[in-house]
């Protein structure tokens, strides 16, 4: 006869509450496992900053800067998230990915940080200009801008 399975209190990626037989207020932990999943599915940040915004509307979200004061003191690197007019903060795991609204490129979390495109320099230099070939690169370059890939 096999033991029977046993749970952790919270899901192993995404840190959501479980819920156990003859639970007081399931509602509470249902509620909260769903708004995590709300601000993470299609995950988009408005931007990435060290203190809460003054007015924030349920069903934003920002990625914590270093520095983080106020509400999201000792929170840098995770996502706060607005919902029911109080702060849900998520833990970021390898794989998770956002959508800085506020520059239009995607952050992606790799080795335990957070990443992103940095700006290319155009080509320049070399003993031969090939004025056809640095149009082409350079319609390459705007193409990744415009797709998020690099900052504008």
């Amino acid at each position: 006869m096999s033991d029977p399975i046993t749970f952790d209190s919270v899901s192993p990626r995404l840190g959501l509450p479980l819920l156990f037989a003859g639970q007081a207020q399931k509602e509470a932990f249902v509620n909260e496992a769903l708004s995590i999943l709300d601000g993470l599915s299609h995950a988009a940040i408005e931007a990435e900053q060290a203190a809460p915004p003054a007015a924030p509307l349920d069903g934003q979200a920002w990625l914590i800067a270093s520095g983080a004061s106020d509400d999201w003191s000792g929170r840098a690197g995770q996502v706060a998230l607005r919902q029911g007019g109080q702060w849900l903060y998520v833990a970021p795991r390898d794989g998770m990915r956002l959508l800085n609204a506020a520059t239009g490129q995607d952050l992606r979390r790799v080795g335990g940080a957070w990443r992103k495109a940095t700006a290319l320099a155009p080509p320049s230099g070399g003993t031969v200009v090939d004025a056809e070939a640095r149009n082409a690169i350079a319609a390459i370059f705007s193409a990744m801008q415009q797709a998020g890939i690099f900052p504008l």
